[in-house]
């Protein structure tokens, strides 16, 4: 048997096990394990190549500045998450929209991006729009499906807009294929970011200004009675609403696109400011403290697993030279870069239905990156593409995670078909900027010099 037809049912061998529920984190690891033993003892290649997998394990985890941006990222965003911040920019900014059609929509809209930035979190945002936002929506005769696609679509801008874990983990999975003259790291993405998801933003608000327009009975404006502030109050409550979470934001990102700090001094940055926020709101509690420390400690803890797994996995498929033959695939596909990004954009899509965000990014794009380097397509814009076709993974059934966060906190009248149903034309929006990167690439190599 050669090596690459051991490779490839290396492949196959993962996605049986991932498909048939075992965990992602050993299916890596134990299909390496499996298929290691079987190259050795067919002499496709010696035990002692894989003394290599302790190296790589180290430089991979213990010697790896990216990735230590991960666990601060998403301390800062649960903290702020556990202290309230979304709930009082909803009610506060909901009353400002509240005189329009859709007024509530677009309040989700402008707060799930401004979540985005302020803490990256998916899950949060989506939980706490939901559970704040998705009843006063009901209760004054908003359509079920809008209302659950606004949400669950909005939640997901932290996926995009930085800071972002899922960059950071695509600029960490990138680098196996940088070059001098193709660079990719974490400042660049987000830099390279930061104008998609805007643009993914106005995208969402501009659907449901025109939906709300055609349609005023789905997404009526909020009654006078339920405004209890106005004029001077109001403006001084947007204020100070706003101005933390903001300058929580420049300062974040600010140091991190001025080159004044390294992602993971600006993440540990982020986390010392969201406990200040937390204290001078009066919400920093024992119980949120253990509660935020331990979500930041399982979440740390699957990608670290997941990453020890896929590192197990990649030196194995690269012994096989599974590697070389997936480049030259992909690269020998016609259209060449048009195809690859073609196929790429295709794989990550159907496997979204299936698979999360992040063993995507730890299996598929190892195999990519090689090949779009290969055909001298921009790491950075590469990586802000993919990021952004990750995002119909939190959307799409039957596994899409943003509509099982607000299953979760939905009223049980609500229908399921409602969530779902609510999702597709987010998703369908979701690929209109997918294309628009496409076609105009300047939207990201804006960003992607060093200041």
């Amino acid at each position: 048997m050669e090596p690459a037809t051991l490779a490839l049912l290396m492949f196959g061998a993962l996605f049986f096990l991932i498909f048939s529920g075992f965990p992602v984190a050993f299916s890596l690891g134990g299909t390496a394990v499996i298929f290691g033993l079987i190259g050795i003892a067919t002499d496709m290649f010696s035990a002692a190549a894989l003394n290599f997998f302790p190296l790589r394990l180290f430089a991979a985890v213990m010697d790896n500045e990216t990735l230590l941006a991960v666990p601060f990222f998403i301390f800062m965003g649960t903290m702020l998450e556990r202290s309230k911040l979304a709930e009082d920019l909803l009610t506060t900014i909901g009353m400002l929209f509240g005189p329009l059609r859709g007024g509530l929509a677009l309040a989700v809209v402008f707060v799930g991006a401004l979540l985005a930035a302020a803490t990256g979190v998916v899950g949060a945002s989506v939980v706490a729009m939901g559970m704040i936002s998705l009843p006063v929506m009901l209760r004054y005769g908003y359509s079920q499906s809008l209302a659950a696609g606004v949400i669950t679509a909005s939640g997901t801008l932290g996926q995009i807009i930085p800071p972002s874990v899922v960059l950071i983990i695509l600029a960490d999975q990138l680098l196996i294929a940088a070059t001098p003259d193709n660079t990719v790291d974490v400042g660049a993405l987000f830099r390279g970011a930061l104008l998609p998801g805007i643009t993914l933003a106005m995208l969402y608000g501009t659907y449901v200004g025109v939906l709300a327009w055609l349609k005023p009975s789905v997404a009526p404006a909020l009654p006078p009675a339920e405004r209890t502030l106005r004029g001077a109050a109001l403006a001084r409550r947007v204020l100070l609403v706003l101005m933390p979470p903001l300058i929580l934001i420049l300062l974040v990102l600010g140091s991190i696109f001025l080159g004044v700090a390294a992602p993971s001094e600006a993440g540990a940055l982020g986390a010392a400011g969201a406990i200040l926020l937390a204290l001078a709101n009066g919400r920093l509690t024992r119980t949120s403290l253990r509660e935020t420390s331990q979500h930041t400690t399982q979440l740390s803890t699957m990608v670290m697993f997941l990453l020890v797994g896929s590192t197990a996995f990649s030196l194995v498929f690269r012994l096989l030279h599974g590697d070389d033959w997936i480049t030259d695939l992909l690269t020998s596909l016609p259209g060449g870069a048009i195809g690859l990004l073609i196929v790429a954009n295709l794989i990550i899509f159907v496997l979204g239905f299936f698979i999360d965000f992040f063993e995507i990014a730890f299996i598929i794009l190892p195999l990519l990156a090689p090949a779009a380097a290969a055909l001298g397509i921009p790491l950075v814009w590469f990586g802000v593409m993919i990021a952004m076709n990750l995002q119909t993974s939190f959307l799409t059934p039957p596994f899409g995670f943003a509509l099982f966060y607000l299953r979760g906190v939905a009223p049980k009248d609500m229908p399921t078909t409602a969530i779902y149903r609510g999702a597709i034309p987010f998703i369908g929006i979701q690929i209109i900027g997918i294309i628009l990167i496409c076609v105009f690439p300047e939207m990201v190599t804006w960003g992607v010099e060093s200041p």
